[in-house]
């Protein structure tokens, strides 16, 4: 019998997107089945402390980790196991937890989506799932993004970035930039979050104030960009070198946009799957979205959004989720449901694709010999 695979889900975080993560982490445990993994759950409190034992969800969702072990990874790739850190008279004492085969990162955000904890994975010699360093550092900082679009030629809706500080130090030149760039409206956003966490639609130079303002609290830089009269399309895509482009789906909120609410707590949100679009039309996105996930490098998985101007059904790019909200109504699994790829046979694929990946990435050489 073929050995379980041993796979650790990890959840939580140092984010914004804390509670989202927990939701989407529910769902994921919820379909590994216990003949083929063996599971380790990891949970990442809102101050960055690693933990881990006996139902880490449940207790995460309680807040009351109490009874939780602290555990950590050491930085050795010949040694794949989560330690567990027991807490002795003046010291602390490392024991073996769990051995891991692979990790399966829901941590939508700061300190999660960006690339630090895959930096972290890379440098432990482990298989993980999502994108890499690379690609999800573009993928997180939506200016970044924006501008490795540019540069392949990917429509993108004009843009500028400013500095948080910038904003709690004099705000009226972040205003007047603003406005010379474009009229009302425009979107406000924090340049590395999800889940729409600190996004505002802008009517005028009020909302634009107390936008900035919001805006600035999560994240060091803030991205301002030309209001768009849009429909909000979203495609997911699947696969490392050679991905697949999902049916695309289409968002309509009530509220003036797709925000958190929308998102997690309004349920008057229509969700469109198929969109309502021509077939030329599903083809472009379905283009455009393998190109820019290929762009960024990305691997695994994505979600990736557009903006289809109801006018002139101009198309922008206008994000990359490496980590998509990962729920069982969320867009990215409903979209690969309707696609012919059921959410439990979703997430086993996810996970055939970390291990292919590792593989292709061990062949790698780390030494340089000579030819002579």
């Amino acid at each position: 019998m073929k050995d379980k695979i041993r796979i650790a889900v990890i959840f939580g975080g140092r984010s914004g997107e804390h509670a989202v993560s927990l939701m989407s982490a529910r769902s994921i445990l919820s379909v590994l089945s216990p003949d083929q993994y063996e599971v380790t759950q990891i949970g990442i409190t809102e101050d960055g402390r690693w933990l881990s034992g006996e139902n880490v969800l449940e207790a995460f969702a309680a807040r009351n980790t109490a009874g939780l072990l602290p555990v950590t990874l050491l930085p050795d790739p010949a040694d794949n196991t989560l330690y567990a850190l027991h807490q002795e008279t003046s010291s602390k004492n490392l024991q073996p937890f769990a051995a891991l085969d692979v990790i399966f990162p829901v941590l939508h955000g700061s300190f999660g989506e960006d690339g630090t904890i895959q930096g972290l994975f890379e440098i432990c010699g482990l298989a993980y799932v999502g994108a890499g360093v690379l690609g999800s550092a573009v993928g997180m900082d939506k200016a970044l993004f924006k501008d490795v679009m540019r540069s392949h030629n990917l429509p993108v809706v004009e843009s500028i970035t400013v500095l948080s500080k910038q904003i709690t130090a004099d705000i009226e030149p972040a205003i007047r930039q603003t406005e010379a760039m474009a009229p009302y409206p425009v979107f406000v956003k924090p340049v590395n979050l999800g889940s729409s966490v600190g996004v505002h639609k802008c009517f005028n130079r009020a909302d634009l104030k107390a936008g900035l303002v919001d805006a600035a609290r999560y994240d060091r830089r803030v991205l301002i960009e030309r209001g768009v009269n849009a429909r909000e399309i979203e495609l997911s895509v699947l696969g490392n070198d050679d991905p697949q482009a999902s049916i695309p789906g289409e968002i309509r909120p009530v509220e003036a946009f797709y925000s958190y609410t929308a998102k997690y707590v309004d349920e008057r949100t229509e969700l469109l799957i198929p969109a309502p679009l021509q077939p030329k039309q599903v083809a472009r996105f379905q283009e455009l979205a393998v190109r820019a996930y290929l762009a960024v490098d990305c691997a695994g998985m994505a979600r990736v959004d557009f903006l289809m101007d109801k006018e002139t059904e101009e198309i922008y790019l206008s994000e990359i989720n490496t980590i998509p909200g990962f729920t069982k109504i969320s867009m990215y699994p409903k979209l690969w449901e309707a696609s012919g790829i059921a959410y439990p046979e979703l997430v086993n694929r996810l996970v055939e694709l970390t291990l292919e990946r590792k593989a292709e990435v061990d062949r790698i050489e780390r030494s340089y010999r000579s030819a002579g």
